[in-house]
């Protein structure tokens, strides 16, 4: 079984909500999903021992939350090359930051990345939630 992990920072929640449903799709495809707060990664063996990297940041004023980049920054040590990525957020007008996360993974990092960065304005809207656990699911047949 491969294991993934979602690292998210949220401010109201909706992103949180959003790696859960991801979550739910990783394990519906039979690998392991755990589902982390941003700001319990303190260094960068943190980041170790996945298969699979999913981040997700709220979108606030076009940026993503500060909390995430500086997470970056700290994964950029990791050795996160040829791993599977993804990248998603809440966002309520424009939605940059799962772009700005997803090139960083991609461009940055020369991660094996899934489809497109995954926006939504909450998990709970329409279909938000098929939506955040197809995503899931994806990234589960990607890890085999």
């Amino acid at each position: 079984m491969a294991k993934a992990v979602i690292i998210y920072s949220s401010v109201k929640g909706s992103t949180k909500s959003i790696g859960e449903l991801i979550a739910d799709g990783i394990s519906s495809g039979g690998h392991e999903a755990t589902v982390i707060n941003v700001r319990d990664i303190k260094t960068e063996a943190d980041l170790g021992g996945y298969h699979a990297y999913v981040f997700g940041s709220p979108t606030y004023h076009g940026e993503m939350l500060e909390t995430m980049k500086t997470m970056l920054f700290l994964a950029e040590k990791a050795k996160l090359e040829g791993k599977i990525g993804g990248s998603f957020g809440a966002f309520g007008w424009s939605g940059e930051a799962t772009g700005r996360i997803y090139d960083t993974m991609k461009n940055i990092f020369n991660m094996d990345m899934v489809g497109e960065p995954l926006r939504l304005k909450s998990s709970s809207i329409q279909d938000g939630p098929k939506i955040a656990r197809d995503y899931g699911v994806s990234i589960a047949k990607k890890m085999g």
